[in-house]
């Protein structure tokens, strides 16, 4: 298949449906078998022409053929994706990636918190192609894995009096465990943050920059939450973290990360990760992005 004509992307109803049905049957054929089968084989013309008018869904074409489609379906809060199917023949050109992005410009644009979809655990290279794009694995079912993306949120902080709100009213979400990373240039509002996180846990010790000391712990004034805060960017590897020589448990703590990108994930398989630009104005802008389960179903 020539890949010098870009593939397109439209959302269709019903209408489409004999196209997206075409999709299904080639992209679920061509899987291994499974026990027990997929019932994707099972999707008629009606089944799909039904969904499609309910909730909509995705075609890809390449070159004037389908090539990847999916069906929507409402999930609470999130945007559920069913019937993801790209063809073999046409791998390579991003298919997979462009549905995906599609789908989250769309949940975006209806206000959902995310998107949510099954995958089988007997087809690996499938779920860790989830996973590159962001998912996370939320919940099991046998062998089925429901994995999760939720979409960042964006706030833009005028002052350095806001950014310390913003993390006072982080506090009032705050359960033990919990993990915030922190990332931005240096003046951008991380240890402000952290501050207002501080004032609203109740903890003792004022909340400074922990450069020199990698991480510092300020416990609770009230029987609440410690906040244990760590600067990353000293550390060598995930797995210092974990090392640390702490008087608190993290697991019963919250803990802030400054520098944590790229080094502090893999120690909380739910967590937010915080970004801080700060303008030429002073003026920051904030894009918080929750991962895994544990943010479901809070509206930030």
């Amino acid at each position: 298949m020539s890949a010098s004509v870009e593939p397109t992307i439209s959302e269709v109803d019903g209408s489409r449906a004999a196209e997206v049905l075409a999709v299904i049957h080639e992209a679920f054929g061509d899987r291994p078998p499974l026990d027990p089968p997929a019932t994707a084989l099972d999707e008629t013309l009606d089944s799909v022409r039904e969904a499609l008018d309910a909730h909509g869904g995705l075609l890809v074409e390449h070159d004037g053929r389908p090539v990847g489609s999916l069906l929507f379906e409402l999930r609470g809060r999130m945007l559920g994706l069913r019937r993801v199917g790209v063809l073999g023949s046409a791998r390579g050109l991003g298919v997979a990636a462009r549905l995906t992005a599609e789908a989250m410009r769309i949940a975006t644009e209806r206000h959902f918190g995310g998107i949510e979809l099954e995958a089988r655990v007997e087809l690996p290279r499938t779920v860790a192609m989830w996973r590159h794009f962001g998912f996370v694995e939320a919940g099991r079912n046998g062998n089925r894995l429901t994995m999760l993306k939720l979409l960042p949120v964006r706030r833009v902080l005028p002052t350095a009096e806001d950014t310390r709100a913003f993390g006072g009213w982080l506090a009032t979400l705050m359960r033990a465990g919990d993990m915030v990373i922190l990332t931005g240039d240096l003046g951008a509002g991380k240890t402000t943050l952290t501050q207002g996180l501080g004032e609203g846990l109740g903890v003792r010790g004022d909340v400074t920059s922990p450069t020199f000391v990698i991480a510092r712990v300020h416990p609770s004034l009230r029987g609440g939450l410690p906040l244990v805060h760590v600067d990353a960017y000293r550390l060598g590897d995930t797995a210092e973290l974990d090392d640390l020589d702490l008087d608190t448990d993290i697991e019963e703590a919250v803990t802030v990360v400054e520098w944590g990108e790229g080094l502090a994930e893999t120690l909380a398989h739910s967590r937010l990760e915080i970004s801080l630009e700060r303008g030429d104005d002073d003026v920051r802008t904030l894009t918080l992005t929750p991962v895994g389960p544990r943010w479901r179903e809070l509206v930030f």
